[in-house]
């Protein structure tokens, strides 16, 4: 399956212009390579990054879809390797645990 269609039916994005555009930047990638065709072929059991909105998304494609199904159906085909990720921001070293108040 392409990866723009398989985005879109996941529901990573809200169109299939969207993903092209996505995948035509260079930032997502699968199995760890980059990928640079919307219409490069995805398989089950492939791991893709895919930047979205103020985070990066790493999942794991369990079985393709069929069609765009609601998003309760759209989940059950990936599992995420980073359920809690939030957006990367810089640490501010003043407030570190490790590190006592600043003296």
């Amino acid at each position: 399956m392409r990866i723009d269609k398989l985005l879109w039916q996941l529901r990573l994005t809200r169109t299939r212009s969207l993903a092209q555009a996505l995948v035509a930047t260079g930032h997502v990638r699968r199995n760890g390579a980059r990928v640079t065709r919307a219409s490069q072929d995805v398989a089950a059991g492939d791991t893709l990054t895919v930047p979205l909105t103020g985070e990066v998304r790493v999942i794991e494609v369990l079985a393709l879809p069929v069609r765009r199904g609601p998003a309760a159906e759209a989940r059950g085909h990936y599992r995420a390797l980073d359920p809690q990720a939030k957006p990367a921001l810089a640490a501010n070293p003043d407030q570190s645990p490790e590190r006592g108040p600043p003296q």
